[in-house]
């Protein structure tokens, strides 16, 4: 079974973010659309997290993405990827990171079930590194190096394009994917969690790029349960470009579902008036039916989003 929308989406991913936390500070960071105030914030247990996946897996999502805050900083992070890796039907378990702490743990986690990883990666700069995100390239670096030798796969690197920033790297960043055989995702920077003028400062459309990959491509893919972004297959490269989540060719190809740090259910990146609190009912003894049924009506709550709600 897999849950439909009223606008004819089935429900195929499921992002959970495991904390709030995050050990960068990065400037352009969503935090998946999140408040990013962690004061009196409540975490779930890994046992939570794993039962919520179950829910969803039973209901047909395929696809469980792992998030933050940077979900490398949990203590418990592999007993996550193990419980959740171990669920009947789930096709894909993969983990988006900043990539700093990845370099002791990736071989672990590849065994414990974890299948790919996207690492964001802004830059190769060293001191354009350190002032966007407040780290250090090395360690990230090492994090790449240590999740390609794992054997996760894809590794992809996520670049955050930014106007007179890091647009001129993205040549040098083709290059460095390249080489490593990962796959690069050019990201255009979303109004969501940064206030309007970071936006209108650092704002790249991504339209040239894509003229050139067009140019160059061998082979264009859509990806049809990905909001139709387009995978561009160059000489030994792939480079994935991913437009802004509100416009209308994304919002009518969403398959997605969030769970918030807390424990809330999130149909739409860009809203939080629509959650539905999973978590609260759960630590006062929801039944897996009773949680199914919180799955169903946020499922109902998936709707394309309009700037005028």
């Amino acid at each position: 079974m897999v849950l439909i929308d009223s606008y004819g989406r089935p429900l195929l991913n499921l992002r959970i973010a495991l904390t709030k936390s995050c050990n960068l500070r990065c400037s352009f960071c969503h935090a998946e659309g999140e408040d990013k105030n962690i004061e009196n914030f409540v975490e779930m247990t890994a046992e939570e997290v794993v039962r919520i996946a179950r829910i969803a897996a039973n209901l047909g999502v395929s696809k469980i993405k792992l998030t933050g805050g940077e979900p490398l900083l949990r203590k418990d992070i592999v007993q996550i990827v193990k419980g959740i890796a171990a669920l009947p039907g789930l096709e894909e378990l993969s983990m988006t990171t900043n990539g700093t702490l990845l370099e002791p743990l990736a071989k672990e986690l590849r065994t414990s079930g974890l299948k790919r990883v996207n690492i964001n990666l802004p830059t190769l700069d060293g001191e354009v590194y350190c002032k966007l995100t407040g780290g250090r390239l090395e360690d990230v670096l090492g994090g790449v190096k240590a999740a390609v030798e794992a054997g996760l796969n894809p590794v992809k690197l996520n670049m955050l394009v930014l106007r007179d920033v890091n647009d001129f790297h993205v040549l040098e960043m083709m290059d460095f994917a390249r080489k490593i055989g990962a796959v690069l995702q050019l990201i255009e920077l979303e109004p969501i969690n940064v206030s309007n003028e970071y936006y209108m400062a650092f704002h790249k459309p991504l339209d040239e790029y894509e003229e050139v990959f067009r140019q160059k491509a061998a082979k264009i893919e859509t990806r049809k349960h990905m909001q139709n972004r387009r995978v561009y297959h160059m000489s030994d490269l792939k480079v994935e470009v991913v437009h802004p989540i509100e416009n209308t060719e994304f919002c009518m190809h969403c398959t997605r579902l969030r769970v918030t740090s807390d424990g809330k259910l999130k149909p739409c990146l860009m809203r939080n008036d629509n959650l539905v609190d999973i978590l609260t009912p759960m630590r006062n003894g929801a039944t897996d039916d009773e949680l199914t049924k919180l799955f169903k009506l946020a499922n109902e709550k998936r709707q394309p989003y309009s700037k005028n709600k």
